[in-house]
């Protein structure tokens, strides 16, 4: 396969909502207006800071001279070199067309940032201020005037007013449906200095983070290229970062090159940032031959998710030696609680009682001692490890929100007095559910209206309860076949669809599944983006939503989460939709893990006390040149 040069572009970002700041992936930073040091509040109510925090004061004041963590001394240099499965044939992550690369997201800036140790705080990079007035009915950034894109030329507010109405017009539909009258106006007020007006109905938490995520593309380039943003491509967006892409070979490597004429590398939120020269990533299709190859140096950094691998893989010969390092540093953000969800369109799963005697049939406590080494923990909310998770019975503040919906007849009354829903207990020594745990689920199916037909099924209305499971990594089979033995134990007649990525991505997409896997990954201040994961207005075509779920209770709890106001009010507004969402059941929660599996060779170096939201390792980590000609020298690397 020829080896491609790739155009001298930056790289765009990730998601279609998030705040999508260093730490944040996916979770959305929202914001109220707090006081803080650092901002100046004028005679006419207009407040000019440098930032802005949802709850409490930001952690750092306008004249940090850079992070906490990070080592302002780390050397630059050499190569971060990294694996991922698969393929791709797009560098465009914006698009519902193709299967972007990885990393594509490393070379993107927005006009607000946050930190890894500040999990409400947003503050500026692409602007030295922001300024709002005291009933929010706008803010202003007043950007910086040394900001260039790639190809050397400046950053405008133009970019940036083009940049939010293409998302708002071109964005995913899950997207536009969210924010298509959040803003009255975007206005250019000069080159430097843009204005974004809201409309009053706009959630007023989310009002600054989502004028704030504007991503920094050249209108230009747009216009000269014909690039559009729903489509896929073979170069990425023009932006400021700076990584930009190197190289790339389809579906076998991408490499992405620290940018010298980089504009922000002074910046104090930049300093001990962007360390190494390149970040390569290799392509395999399988996780056996990536294993092989990381074992023979062929790239130098795994971040283990396998944990059989964890537990029994990393014995050799490098290992034992000291020239590959094993790290596990604690994982302080929010739990990424991984579960099978069901399509809700799909009849059969309409019914509570059904999906709740599915779940009944996966044994999460004879997988982890079997399959995981007992390394995993199995989620008990959707906000695991944090205090959002619903506990007990609902405090009077969640009842406050709870019981105007039973009145309605939304909820049952059940939900005012029972213990958050958990999941049952099984033996840890065999897959097969206990008799008292089948009968359960086997009641439940009665109960339903299924009972067994002559094929030995379950049976309802002369059809057959099917359950189609699709999955692409075949590293799931060892899950998923023994939970299809025990749904085919109960009647239901399973099977796993094992088809490629590129099928997987689609058929997610169009809703052609029974049955699924979803990450749930919230944020640790949630606001709008509920409505991406759990909103009835997104349950037609969601990236997250995949469950499609349309319930109206949740619809109506969603807003008190959007407008708290107050730290309590948001916590207890979040146990009521987390108690409300785990007693619907349309997830069976798999695992989380509380740590991180890191392994690289001795190449690498880390800051000592790494901050509770972020790994960092392409943000802040870097490369040490003399451990390397040393592993060179007795021949671990070439």
């Amino acid at each position: 396969m020829t080896r491609r040069p790739a155009k001298a572009v930056a790289v765009s970002n990730v998601s279609p909502i998030p705040a999508l700041f260093r730490w944040s992936g996916i979770a959305i930073l929202s914001a109220a207006a707090i006081g803080f040091a650092g901002q100046v509040k004028a005679e006419d109510g207009v407040t000019v800071s440098h930032g802005y925090s949802s709850f409490g004061e930001l952690k750092y004041g306008p004249d940090i001279k850079h992070l906490d963590y990070v080592n302002p001394d780390a050397p630059k240099g050499g190569e971060m070199s990294t694996w991922a499965l698969g393929t791709f044939d797009s560098f465009n992550q914006y698009a519902r067309d193709g299967n972007p690369a990885a990393l594509n997201t490393i070379g993107s800036e927005r006009i607000l940032t946050s930190t890894a140790d500040d999990p409400y705080g947003m503050y500026c990079y692409l602007c030295e201020t922001l300024e709002y007035d005291d009933a929010l009915t706008y803010v202003q950034f007043n950007l910086r005037k040394d900001v260039k894109f790639w190809d050397g030329t400046g950053l405008t507010a133009h970019d940036l007013k083009f940049t939010n109405e293409l998302f708002r017009t071109k964005g995913i539909p899950e997207y536009r449906r969210i924010v298509e009258n959040f803003f009255e106006d975007v206005e250019v007020i000069d080159d430097y200095t843009i204005k974004f007006t809201f409309n009053p109905e706009s959630p007023k938490r989310d009002r600054v983070s989502i004028a704030g995520i504007t991503p920094s593309f050249s209108k230009k380039w747009f216009e000269d290229t014909g690039a559009q943003l729903d489509k896929a491509t073979d170069a990425p967006f023009m932006s400021t970062g700076p990584y930009k892409l190197d190289t790339f070979d389809y579906n076998r490597q991408v490499i992405y090159r620290r940018d010298e004429n980089f504009w922000g590398k002074d910046h104090p939120f930049s300093i001990g940032h962007y360390n190494f020269d390149t970040i390569r990533t290799e392509y395999f299709a399988d996780r056996t031959a990536a294993f092989e190859a990381f074992k023979t140096g062929a790239y130098l950094f795994k971040a283990e998710t396998d944990p059989k691998e964890w537990a029994t893989g990393y014995g050799f010969e490098n290992v034992k030696n000291g020239s590959v390092k094993l790290d596990t540093p604690v994982d302080g953000t929010v739990g990424q609680a991984l579960s099978f969800v069901f399509n809700l369109d799909r009849e059969p799963w309409q019914d509570t009682r059904v999906r709740e005697a599915v779940g009944l049939a996966f044994n999460f406590e004879w997988s982890n001692k079997a399959l995981f080494y007992d390394l995993f923990e199995r989620p008990d909310s959707f906000w695991p490890n944090t205090d959002l998770a619903a506990t007990g019975v609902p405090s009077e503040g969640e009842l406050a929100i709870l019981k105007p919906l039973v009145d309605e007849g939304l909820l049952p009354e059940s939900i005012l007095t029972d213990e958050v829903t958990t999941q049952v207990k099984q033996d840890a020594d065999k897959n097969r559910p206990s008799r008292r745990v089948l009968r359960q689920a086997s009641k439940l199916l009665d109960e339903a209206g299924w009972e067994f037909g002559n094929g030995q099924f379950r049976e309802k209305d002369g059809k057959v309860l099917t359950l189609n499971i699709i999955q692409f990594n075949p590293l799931y089979d060892r899950v998923v076949n023994p939970f299809i033995e025990n749904l085919k134990a109960l009647g239901i007649d399973a099977d796993l669809e094992r088809i490629d990525r590129a099928q997987y991505i689609e058929r997610r997409r169009a809703g052609d599944f029974d049955m699924t896997n979803q990450g749930f990954q919230m944020p640790f201040e949630p606001s709008l983006g509920m409505e991406q994961w759990f909103s009835s207005k997104t349950a037609d075509n969601s990236s997250r939503n995949l469950m499609r779920l349309r319930d109206p209770a949740v619809d109506k709890i969603i807003p008190a989460i959007i407008n708290a106001d107050t730290l309590d009010g948001l916590k207890t507004a979040v146990h009521a939709l987390d108690r409300v969402l785990l007693s619907l059941r349309f997830a069976i929660p798999q695992w989380y893990k509380k740590e991180n599996w890191l392994a690289y060779y001795d190449v690498y170096r880390r800051p000592a006390e790494l901050p509770p939201l972020s790994v960092g390792v392409y943000d802040f980590w870097w490369y040490d040149q003399e451990a390397a000609d040393k592993l060179k020298a007795s021949g671990v690397l070439r």
